[in-house]
C-alpha cells in the first residue's frame, strides 16, 4: 500500500521539511546567555552538621534561614521590582550595530507597546519573565540563570545586570536588618547598663551598711543574692554589647554575599531556531501525515470498488 503511493509518502514529509527550513530562516534568531552563582548560606541551627549535610543531599535545608536559601534568590530574580529595574536600565543599542555608542532602555529595545507607560511596563515584565529561566541545584546550592534575547551582547548584559541588582538588593536587605538589630541592641545595652549599675549600687550599699555580714547567715544569703544579680547583669550586658558591635559592623558591611562562578558572555551560537531539531520534527510529523493519508486513500478506494463478487 505504501509502495503504491510512494510519491505521497515521500513528498509530504519533504514538503513539510522544506517549508519548515524556510520558516526557520524567516524567524528572528534567539541567543541564550548563562551565568551561575552561589549565595552565601549561613547555618543558624543547632542541628548536628552531619545530619544537616545528609538532609542537604536530599534537598531539604535544615537550619537555613529562608531569606538566605538559594531558592529565595531564584524567586527574587523573578520579582517585579527587580525586573522593572532591569527593564528601565539602559543598554547599548544592539539594533544600531556593534559600534553604536548610544544606549536605550531594555523596554524600548524589546519593542514592548502598551496603552500607557504603566501598561508597557507590565507587558515588559511579563515578556522578560518568559525569557528568564532559573534553576537551583539543591546539592551544590548553585543557581543557574539563563536569559534569551535577540542579540548575544544584550543577553549577556541583561544576565549580568540581573545578578548585579540581586547582589545590591541582598546587601541593602542585610544592612537594613543589621540597622534594626543595632537599634534594638543599642536600647537593650542602655537598659542592661542601668540594671547592672543598680545591682552594683545595691551590693555597694549592702557592704557599707553591713560591715560584719559574714557572721550572720541571713546577711550571707542576702549578699549571695545581690552578687548573683550583679553576675547575671554582667553576662547580659556583655552579650548585648557583643551583639551591638556585631550589628554595627554588619550595618556598614558591603561585602558581596553572592559569588559569581561564571559570568555571562555573549554566545556565539543561537539557541533558536534549532534547524536540525525543527527539520527532524517536521519529517516525523510529515511521515505520520503521509502514512495516514495513504491509509485513508486505500480505504476510500476499496470502499468505492466494493466487496469482491462470488
Amino acid at each position: 500500500m505504501l509502495l503504491r503511493r510512494w510519491r505521497i509518502v515521500l513528498g509530504i514529509p519533504l514538503l513539510i521539511g522544506a517549508v519548515t527550513i524556510l520558516i526557520s530562516f524567516v524567524v528572528a534568531p534567539t541567543y541564550t546567555a548563562t551565568t551561575t552563582f552561589v549565595p552565601e548560606v549561613r547555618n543558624q541551627s543547632r542541628v548536628p552538621s552531619a545530619l544537616a549535610g545528609l538532609a542537604g543531599q536530599l534537598g531539604v535545608a535544615i537550619g537555613v534561614e529562608p531569606s538566605q536559601s538559594p531558592r529565595f534568590y531564584a524567586d527574587v530574580l523573578r520579582s517585579r521590582e527587580l525586573l522593572e529595574r532591569v527593564l528601565l536600565s539602559r543598554y547599548q543599542n544592539a539594533r544600531a550595530g556593534p559600534n553604536a555608542v548610544d544606549s536605550t532602555t531594555l523596554l524600548q529595545i524589546l519593542g514592548v507597546k502598551g496603552d500607557s507607560p504603566g501598561d508597557s511596563l507590565d507587558r515588559g515584565v511579563e515578556l522578560l519573565n518568559k525569557r528568564l529561566a532559573v534553576r537551583v541545584d539543591v546539592h551544590t546550592n548553585i543557581v543557574r540563570l539563563n536569559i534569551e534575547a535577540r542579540y548575544p551582547t544584550l543577553a549577556a548584559a541583561v544576565a549580568n545586570r540581573l545578578v548585579e541588582y540581586l547582589n545590591e538588593f541582598n546587601t541593602q536587605k542585610r544592612q537594613s536588618q543589621a540597622r534594626e538589630r543595632r537599634r534594638f541592641s543599642e536600647q537593650r545595652v542602655a537598659a542592661a547598663d542601668s540594671e547592672l549599675r543598680r545591682a552594683e549600687e545595691a551590693v555597694k550599699t549592702f557592704y557599707e551598711r553591713n560591715r560584719g555580714w559574714q557572721q550572720a547567715p541571713a546577711m550571707v544569703f542576702e549578699e549571695g543574692r545581690l552578687r548573683r544579680q550583679v553576675n547575671v547583669g554582667q553576662e547580659v550586658y556583655l552579650t548585648l554589647k557583643r551583639e551591638y558591635e556585631t550589628a554595627r559592623i554588619e550595618e556598614v558591611n558591603d561585602t558581596p554575599v553572592i559569588t559569581v562562578i561564571d559570568k555571562a558572555v555573549a554566545p556565539h551560537q543561537r539557541s533558536q531556531p534549532n534547524r536540525t531539531l525543527w527539520l527532524a520534527v517536521a519529517l516525523l510529523v510529515g511521515g505520520m501525515v503521509s502514512v495516514s493519508w495513504a491509509v485513508a486513500a486505500e480505504h476510500y478506494q476499496r470502499s468505492r470498488v466494493g466487496p469482491p463478487r462470488m
